[in-house]
């Protein structure tokens, strides 16, 4: 394997590593998520309501990640006092929020339709 590839897949894996154990709502929408797969196997969805729950859980779960990376950035170059970091912040937090209350109309319509 190219040590390029392999490198990015190891800082790939250490950011896994690192929002698996400084993040509890990434913690939080796994547990849900594995749930909700759960679920899914019980209700015996088709391959294409498949595709559309892995891609909202891959959503959410992506969207904690990029939330969680901003946030950090925020605080490194404009720390609390500034009043737009915090407005970055929640402006983030909205963002996650909006797709997690689509993800469960969408999950209500997959599995109670």
């Amino acid at each position: 394997m190219n040590i390029r590839v392999y490198k990015s897949f190891k800082n790939a894996f250490h950011g896994m590593k690192i929002v698996l154990a400084s993040e509890k709502n990434f913690r939080i929408h796994l547990l849900i998520a594995l749930l909700v797969i759960l679920f899914a196997f019980y209700r015996g969805l088709d391959k294409v309501m498949w595709v559309g729950l892995l891609l909202i859980i891959a959503l959410i779960l992506s969207l904690e990640i990029f939330n969680s990376a901003i946030e950090r950035l925020v605080d490194m170059l404009a720390p609390k006092t500034h009043s737009f970091a915090k407005e970055v912040k929640d402006l983030l937090a909205a963002m996650v929020l909006m797709v997690i209350m689509f993800a469960i109309i969408i999950g209500l319509v997959l599995f109670f339709a």
